[in-house]
């Protein structure tokens, strides 16, 4: 019997493939930068940042001097609000809510999903949200699923975790959990919600009529 479901973050519950893109796209046209000289530059502190190994507070002077701007940080609170959820996908996982644990387990930095979880309020919606930077190895590696199935009290046959990326299934699927990929592109939540239904939960297609929570938490228009 399912008793959780873990979705990613970026990329399943959010509409574009990364958070990187996301960042790195808002800093470019904010500060007027080209986006190939954001991304190699940011590009450099990623996995650190991703593991928790520093922050970009501590690593902002130096960004700034790489990139010969002198950018205050306030940007970059600013790129993480831009990030677009996915709206539909919010709307599953509320209505998973009622049924099952509902957690996030992602490959992130710390500083940006502790700034998302107060501007998407995104603890009132999942519990545990699990993020590499905090557990310091990604998903590449059992333990962060191991750690997520201790701090949602199930059994690794008793969860799926979804994800948009092939390679993070692997060390979940190993582990016992039952795994989805996400095709982001496609973004085909009916789809999802039929291949749930095979591993045995119980959800509907979401009516993106519906004012849910996913409307409430849209972050603010940003011109792509």
């Amino acid at each position: 019997m399912i008793r959780a479901v873990f979705f990613d973050y970026d990329g399943v519950l959010t509409t574009d493939k990364t958070g990187s893109l996301t960042t790195n796209r808002y800093l470019s046209q904010a500060a007027g930068v080209d986006f190939s000289k954001i991304q190699t530059v940011f590009g450099r502190f990623s996995r650190d940042l991703t593991l928790g190994k520093t922050t970009h507070t501590q690593i902002w002077q130096e960004v700034c001097d790489e990139l010969a701007q002198d950018i205050g940080i306030n940007i970059l609170h600013e790129a993480f609000e831009s990030t677009p959820i996915n709206e539909g996908m919010f709307l599953l996982a509320r209505q998973l809510k009622d049924s099952y644990s509902v957690g996030i387990i992602t490959d992130n930095k710390k500083d940006r999903i502790d700034h998302l979880k107060r501007t998407q309020a995104l603890e009132t919606l999942f519990n545990p949200i699990v993020v590499s930077a905090e557990i310091g190895v990604n998903k590449q590696c059992a333990e962060i699923f191991s750690y997520a199935l201790d701090c949602a009290k199930v059994l690794a046959e008793e969860s799926v975790f979804i994800d948009n990326n092939q390679e993070n299934l692997v060390a979940p699927k190993a582990l016992g959990i039952k795994t989805v990929f996400h095709d982001d592109e496609a973004n085909d939540i009916a789809a999802l919600v039929s291949t749930l239904k095979t591993l045995g939960v119980v959800a509907t297609m979401p009516n993106n009529s519906i004012q849910g929570i996913a409307s409430k938490l849209a972050p603010p228009d940003f011109k792509r």
